[in-house]
């Protein structure tokens, strides 16, 4: 009886509060937000399961990580320096056809994983690919050389001059 009553209430109040803080609580934009996702998940599961955590503590505990993933979102947009501190800088792994091999050997990316993301883009030839980004949440962008203009998506990654 109390999983059925604490578990409705405990997530009610987290969807409440995911939809007050907004869509950047939950989005997938680094590594940071990941963590606070996964937090999220395990306290509502700690909530339902475990007897020693009264539902306030809970709720508290909920409120705590919504809070500090808004403050976090909040700081790195108005102070951009602070942002390095919690996103890694995306990486250029190929850049107009050429596979950056000391990028893919310092992000422990294989060529293979390369590969596989051009060929679920579409393409499936390198030389007809203007770039590859590892981004900061982890995804592989691949951008193909008809599409890259003038690189101006690529100002924020390091390399990638046009």
């Amino acid at each position: 009886m109390r999983v059925l009553l604490v578990g409705t209430a405990a997530y009610a109040f987290l969807v409440v509060l995911l939809r007050v803080s907004g869509k950047r609580t939950l989005a997938k934009l680094n590594a940071f937000d990941l963590v606070v996702t996964v937090a999220l998940g395990s306290t509502l599961a700690t909530i339902l399961l475990s007897t020693d955590v009264a539902w306030a503590e809970g709720a508290v505990a909920l409120a705590l990580l919504v809070g500090l993933q808004f403050v976090v979102a909040w700081a790195t947009t108005r102070w951009p320096s602070s942002r390095s501190a919690v996103t890694a800088a995306p990486t250029l792994l190929l850049h107009r056809g050429e596979v950056l091999d000391d990028a893919l050997r310092a992000h422990r990316v294989s060529r293979g994983e390369l590969r596989q993301a051009v060929r679920a883009s579409g393409s499936g030839d390198l030389s007809q690919v203007g770039a590859v980004v590892l981004e900061s949440d982890g995804t592989l962008s691949v951008v193909t050389a008809s599409s890259l203009g003038d690189a101006s998506a690529l100002a924020d990654v390091p390399g990638a001059k046009g």
